[in-house]
């Protein structure tokens, strides 16, 4: 019979790897609410159109990384790669329209059919911010600002570099098209194959390609910023102004763009080096036309999302948890004293250890082996006497306590 292992692309998260998850987790869910977004969940799988609609028939991800399938009354449903086009989906049918504006913070994981890299695997976890109902770059601040507030609080802001771009509105976004189309037209003759088809459907798309040849292209083509009217250009110079305000430093990436056509405005990245080539940990935009192209009244949104993977991977040693301690009880009056002693200990917040079987050598053993930080000796004469022995298991010393006074007496050391 074939040894049973993990499925390409997924892995367990055992303990350390996600004592380390929770961290990034509970301090991301910790600082959206200080900023007022409140944690929801959708589903793990959605009818596909969901992704279809927002990610486009053309993309990457729906053309070669969605896990789809037909499920058995004949619907397709698609495992979510991404979160925004849940919440979005959400947000239309629960109709909180009626409740705007709507921050939201989401974590879980996500699954894409691609080929599996350090930090990035077919099932992965995402945190996600999406605040929708906010039109003016106050919202694209905020958003940012809980980026950096959350990398700053893991300690690896340092390790990344936020870049920012302006995608204008829908009319510098049509006049960058055409400057796009033109340019390379021009060059269609040195286009993959894959550029090329997008030519005409979605050139902006061409900006992200990872052929060799292309990126050659992509070098010399028509900036965005040439192309944005006043009032995008005054958006973008508000949201520089309030992250200097804040002292959030960024840099301008130019080529920094987002290629479906509901994206607007501001897009960013936080980058990072230290995990071999540069890739991003947490990224996002302005979906100003998302919700509207999704069936749902037309409403102004922004958000990100950020690798739990690759955040988890950036952070520093974590601080030890909190030492264990062991029971050991000898023979049926001592486990019985041990089970209800385990139980006040719990309740207090000790943690705690109860050695089910094996003689005292083997229970002591594996104390050892967890790394109590003492053992708790309960045996007939100790019951006997009134008190439980605590054997400190870094110097060997040993005391006797109360029974009355155990509880407490273990808890104020271990606090």
């Amino acid at each position: 019979m074939a040894k049973l292992q993990p499925v390409r692309g997924t892995h367990d998260l055992l303990p350390e790897e996600a004592r380390r998850h929770r961290r990034v987790v509970d301090i991301a869910r910790d600082y959206a609410e200080r900023y007022g977004f409140a944690e929801m969940a959708t589903p793990v799988f959605e009818f596909t159109e969901v992704f279809k609609r927002t990610l486009g028939d053309t993309s990457d991800v729906v053309t070669k990384e969605m896990y789809t399938f037909t499920d058995r009354g004949g619907e397709s449903v698609t495992l979510r790669p991404e979160f925004t086009a849940g919440v979005v989906r959400s947000f239309i049918s629960e109709g909180l329209s009626q409740q705007l504006p709507v921050r939201f913070f989401s974590y879980g994981p996500l699954f894409r059919y691609e080929r599996p890299q350090k930090g990035r695997m077919r099932q992965f976890h995402q945190i996600n911010v999406e605040c929708i109902g906010i039109a003016e770059p106050q919202a694209d601040v905020e958003v940012l600002a809980l980026g950096h507030d959350i990398l700053t609080a893991l300690g690896i802001r340092k390790d990344t570099k936020l870049e920012i771009n302006s995608l204008g509105d829908a009319e510098s976004r049509a006049a960058y098209r055409a400057r796009l189309v033109e340019y390379f037209s021009g060059h269609a003759g040195l286009l993959s194959e894959d550029s090329l088809a997008r030519l005409e459907r979605n050139p902006l798309r061409i900006l992200d390609s990872k052929d060799e040849g292309d990126r050659k292209i992509v070098a010399g083509a028509p900036m965005l910023a040439d192309s944005l009217n006043s009032g995008s250009a005054e958006f973008f110079a508000s949201v520089r102004r309030g992250l200097d305000a804040l002292g959030v430093e960024y840099v301008v990436n130019q080529r920094l763009v987002r290629g479906l056509d509901y994206y607007s405005h501001t897009a960013f990245e936080f980058v990072t080096s230290a995990l071999g080539s540069q890739g991003a940990v947490m990224s996002g935009g302005r979906y100003d036309g998302l919700v509207e192209s999704m069936g749902g009244p037309s409403t102004p949104g922004i958000g990100w999302a950020g690798g739990v993977e690759r955040l988890a991977m950036l952070m520093g040693d974590l601080e030890a948890p909190r030492r264990i301690v062991a029971l050991v009880p000898i023979g049926a009056e001592g486990e019985a004293k041990a089970l209800v002693l385990a139980h006040e200990l719990r309740a207090l917040g000790v943690r705690v250890d109860l050695a089910a079987s094996g003689n005292i050598s083997k229970r002591m053993k594996r104390a050892d082996k967890i790394g109590a930080r003492a053992a708790v000796l309960l045996g007939d004469d100790e019951l006997k006497k009134g008190v439980g022995v605590v054997r400190d298991l870094a110097s060997g010393a040993q005391r006797e306590v109360a029974l009355a006074d155990l509880a407490r007496a273990l808890a104020a050391e271990t606090a």
